[in-house]
């Protein structure tokens, strides 16, 4: 089944036009990049598919596993029920630093349970023992009782993965998750990701600003200019060259300096030998 089916999307702020006519199907089970320089529309359309951000009124559809979450400019009457299905990573991580990094987590379960347990706190020796076990998965169990503001930015962006595993979602939606964070944190963010797609069988969509980790990490790349899609397939196919066809001078933006565009070299001119008449 599809996991993720988009129609005829458009979306402006102000005369900014952000996204542009987007329709696109994603497979339940797929690990798909979303890469574009900046202002390209990968924030724009994570945000529509999880109903953050409405369409145009009176076109645009977004369904969900089978069911549409917006239609036409606005959520239909199941949207709120549909996302708990969805689990959401952002660039902020968006962990209350007061509190403990197992209560962060025990926040998955939010959706799920009675609100007034949830406003009091209270959880079951069940979804505690998840929660510890979201923690171990994502290889941070020993930080459980730490203040999530005591964590370092990959610590808490894996708290974040882990508050997603606890949500029991289908769909994993991760808008920037390792833009702030340094080479090896973001190696190791990227590595939980892909196992968690490949091991739960969890539809993981993933905003990269930097192309070299699609290449590494997904095997589907859907790359965004102005609010279009300009390529949409295999990530190993997705060339440096075809990068500065593609954004021109904003490639820069997109590839790492581990894999450099290489400058074309020029023709060697070479300088007529100047003969004399007379030995």
């Amino acid at each position: 089944m599809t996991a993720i089916s988009i129609r005829n999307l458009s979306k402006n702020f102000g005369n900014k036009r952000a996204l542009d006519n987007v329709s696109l199907d994603i497979e339940r089970g797929e690990m798909v990049a979303l890469i574009g320089a900046s202002g390209s529309g990968k924030s724009t359309l994570i945000r529509h598919i999880c109903g953050l951000e409405l369409g145009h009124s009176g076109q645009g559809k977004v369904d969900v596993l089978g069911s549409a979450i917006q239609d036409s400019g606005r959520l239909t009457a199941r949207a709120r029920q549909m996302r708990r299905n969805i689990g959401v990573v952002f660039q902020q991580f968006n962990l209350v630093g007061r509190l403990s990094v197992l209560s962060n987590v025990l926040l998955g379960n939010l959706g799920r349970i009675p609100s007034w347990r949830g406003t009091l706190g209270l959880f079951t020796a069940e979804e505690k023992r998840a929660a510890r076990d979201a923690l171990a998965r994502v290889g941070i169990p020993e930080v459980a009782w730490q203040r999530a503001s005591t964590l370092s930015g990959g610590q808490q962006q894996r708290a974040a993965i882990a508050r997603t595993l606890v949500q029991r979602s289908d769909i994993l939606l991760a808008d920037e998750p390792i833009a702030s964070l340094d080479p090896s944190s973001a190696r190791r963010v990227m590595e939980i990701l892909a196992a968690v797609n490949r091991d739960e069988q969890i539809t993981c969509v993933v905003s990269l600003h930097q192309v070299e980790y699609a290449r590494r990490y997904c095997p589907r790349t859907v790359a965004l200019r102005n609010g279009r899609i300009v390529y949409d397939g295999p990530s190993s196919e997705l060339t440096n060259q075809m990068l500065v066809e593609l954004y021109g001078a904003n490639s820069e933006e997109l590839i790492l300096p581990e894999a450099p565009v290489q400058p074309v070299k020029p023709k060697r001119v070479v300088e007529p030998r100047h003969v004399p008449a007379f030995a």
